[in-house]
Parts: structure tokens; sequence; C-alpha cells
């Protein structure tokens, strides 16, 4: 969710674009060297043009939010839209801008300020990596894209979105936005798998603009696309710069047929609970007795299950006298 500083301005293409004079689009294929082949000189510039008219003001884009504003960002980002990242986003860099200042603090701290942006084990691997890139790295967050994928907690997606967003190199970014836009516009399907797969990795890095910073800004630009105007629902094809080159609009819209996609449930799962238990402790500046984790949840053992749950993750540290708090190490 985050790109590099804008390149020189494009021409506007905030209306439908079509192919060419006497060409007719790519049909919808399914083999990914193919369809990156037909479709990725086709889509780079009217996508990357969009964005330089339509490209949201957020403060990891801005030039001074450097390599570990980037790298906090997508941690943040991850399953949390951008609304609810953007006030603990500030805060977190007002207090840490640097990595050795959060590696500083005890991973609690982390869980704290993390306050209720959700799937908490990402601050503890937020810290993880700041400890890693202040004991291997000297404090900077490397430009070396099997540097930052060594980093604890850090996979293919995130290492790829820093060394594309933050440095300018040329990485397939593959975050659910893009993999729903190059499952539309090429593939001609409404929705992509529902996790990643080999072939979708292909069809990525075929779809890869040879020019280093040109990639990086289709990497953004595509990404953008997808949160925008190519959603998962109510898509707006009418504001869509690829909308008369999309194979799936072309088809028709064929309805997903594919295995049913996973919904979010949180209402009365152990992820709330452990939401409610993680609130008491983030309030707690001393250790928090079992008694008050107790009234949070009426069910005892969906509690105790949860409560285990995140002693098991290390979000949680027990205390002897069953008193409990955010981990110290």
């Amino acid at each position: 969710m985050t790109a590099p500083t804008k390149p020189p301005h494009h021409s506007p293409a905030d209306t439908v674009s079509g192919p060419p004079a006497g060409e007719q689009p790519p049909p919808a294929t399914t083999d990914p060297a193919t369809a990156g082949q037909a479709s990725g000189t086709r889509l780079h510039s009217p996508v990357i043009d969009w964005f330089d008219d339509h490209a949201r003001d957020l403060p990891w884009r801005r030039p001074e939010a450097g390599a570990w504003g980037v790298m906090v960002s997508e941690f943040m980002l991850q399953q949390t839209p951008v609304s609810r990242v953007l006030p603990v986003y500030e805060q977190w860099l007002a207090r840490w801008p640097r990595p050795a200042d959060l590696a500083a603090e005890a991973p609690g701290e982390a869980v704290r300020a993390w306050g209720r942006l959700g799937y908490p084990r990402r601050a503890l691997r937020l810290h993880g990596a700041a400890v890693a890139i202040t004991e291997r790295h000297a404090g900077d967050v490397p430009a070396d894209h099997a540097q930052l994928l060594a980093l604890p907690g850090i996979g293919e997606y995130t290492a790829a979105a820093v060394a594309s967003f933050a440095y300018g190199q040329r990485h397939a970014v593959l975050d659910t936005n893009v993999r729903r836009v190059f499952a539309r516009a090429v593939t001609g399907v409404q929705y992509p798998p529902n996790a990643t797969t080999a072939a979708e990795r292909k069809l990525a890095r075929a779809l890869l603009p040879e020019d280093e910073k040109v990639a990086a800004r289709w990497a953004a630009a595509s990404m953008e696309l997808g949160a925008l105007v190519c959603t998962a629902r109510n898509e707006t094809c009418h504001r869509c710069p690829i909308a008369a080159r999309c194979a799936w609009r072309l088809a028709g819209k064929p309805e997903h047929d594919g295995p049913a996609r996973r919904g979010q449930t949180y209402a009365g799962t152990d992820r709330q609970v452990r939401g409610k238990l993680l609130a008491v402790l983030r309030e707690a500046h001393t250790p928090v007795p079992q008694a008050e984790l107790d009234r949070v949840w009426h069910e005892p053992v969906q509690r105790a299950r949860a409560l285990d749950g995140l002693v098991a993750d290390g979000l949680v540290e027990p205390l002897a006298g069953g008193l409990y708090r955010l981990p110290l190490t």
C-alpha cells in the first residue's frame, strides 16, 4: 500500500481507455507467461498515468518516511484498512522514528502501542525486525531483497514491498488488491484463488516492466487501482483506466465459480476474546491478576483457550501468583 516518490507527471487517464486503433484486446488466458507478455505493455502506461492523477496522499508515500516508515506501514496495513492505520502509524513513528528506537524498548511496548489494529503478533514481528536491523545493519533498513527476507517476521510480500516502494527496485509485489486486478484484467476471472499460487507469481513477474523505476511505480499503481477502483465488491469500471482491455469485463463479468471465498468473522470468536484480554493488559502498567481478566468474557473455556493462545504466541507473559503482563523480553 505504499509507493515510491512520484515521478514526472504522465498524461491524464481517468476515463476508460481502449486499445490502440486497429488492435483488439488480448483474450483471457490462464497461461501466466503468455498472459503477461500479451498484456504487460498495454496495461503499464494507463495504470501508471491513472495513479499519477489519483494516488492518495499517504504519509508512508512521502520521501521523509524513508525505508523504516515504509516497513512500518507494510506491517500495519496487512488485513487492516488505511483509515485505522493512519493514527497509529503517526504515533508509532513519532515515538520510534528509527528501528533502534523500537529495539531499545520491551516487545510489550510494541504490543501496547499497536492498540486495536488487530492481529497483534504483527507488533512482535515488527519489534523483532527492528532488533535484527539494529544488530545486523547498524540500524538502517537494508535495501537488499535477500537481507530483507532474512529479517524475522518478514515474508516474501513484505520484502518485495519494502525493496520496491522504499528503494525503487524491480519486484513483483502481490497483495490481495494486485492479485484481484491481475485476475480480472488478464485472466478474466472475478477473484483470484484463496491463497497465492505459483501461476499468479509467474504472471506477476511476466507483467513487470523491464525498467526498474517504472516497475516500482507499476507495483504501487496496480495496488492502488485494486484498492480504489477494482474493489472486491461494487467495482467502478467506469473509472478504470484499463476497463476496455479487462478480460473479465469483456467476457461479461462471469461470476466466481471456484472455491468459496473465505469470509472474516469476529463476533464471538477467539479473536474477539483475545482482543478483549489484550485491551486490559495494554491499559495496565503493572501485572494484572487472573480475576481481572476473567471479567472480560463470560465463557470460561473459550476465555482460557484465548489466554493460553496469547501466552503461546508470546503476546502475554504469565507470572507467579496468577498475574499476567505484556512481555518484557
